[in-house]
């Protein structure tokens, strides 16, 4: 039987599940599905009549956008909008050179990338979500499918990240660019462009 305090506990969890479901604009249909319950389930555990797994609420908190301290209802540290240039630490990932622009923490990822010519080309990437790309400096070879693009600066594109892509410099000096993907489906929230040293694409 449950105690008067795992009640208390569940029923300031369900409201929380309900609100940041709704604020990531996503039926109970869609979410449900997403984390591989029922609607009725989720319904469920929306209401209080159920007591989420912590799989449950980490796969919730991927879909959302969140953490699971956020579904707990855990006060959130107030995230900085602004990320200066003097802050964006820059980290090393197969060859490639990565700047944070945006806050961590968020459904997107904002970073400024640069590619060097030879490095990672032949690597196919799929995973869920969405990417959006923006170069800056010199040009981009993007294959995305059997479908091959040169970008050159103020060239974007966006696109679905399950279509098999690739992204290579074109020339020689290589190619800098500034990059978004969602992370609302990714069970990894670190960089997703390039695989880390001894990890396997």
């Amino acid at each position: 039987m449950s105690s008067p305090e795992a009640f208390t506990e569940l029923s300031s969890v369900a409201p929380q599940l309900r609100a940041l479901r709704r604020r990531a604009s996503l039926t109970l249909e869609a979410a449900a599905g997403a984390a591989g319950l029922s609607p009725a389930h989720l319904s469920r555990l929306e209401t209080g009549q159920r007591q989420p797994s912590l799989p449950m609420l980490l796969a919730l908190a991927r879909i959302y956008g969140t953490t699971v301290s956020e579904l707990l209802g855990e006060t959130v540290a107030e995230r900085d909008a602004v990320v200066r240039a003097a802050d964006m630490e820059p980290t090393e990932a197969g060859g490639w050179t990565y700047f944070p622009a945006g806050a961590p923490g968020r459904g997107m990822q904002a970073l400024r990338v640069r590619v060097p010519h030879g490095s990672q080309g032949d690597i196919v990437r799929v995973h869920p979500g969405e990417e959006w790309l923006y170069v800056l400096k010199g040009r981009l070879r993007l294959r995305l499918g059997d479908t091959t693009h040169r970008l050159g600066p103020g060239d974007s594109a966006h696109f679905d990240s399950l279509t098999p892509h690739r992204i290579a410099a074109q020339d020689p000096a290589g190619v800098e660019l500034l990059f978004v993907h969602t992370l609302l489906q990714s069970p990894t929230a670190t960089l997703c462009l390039g695989p880390t040293p001894g990890e396997t694409p």
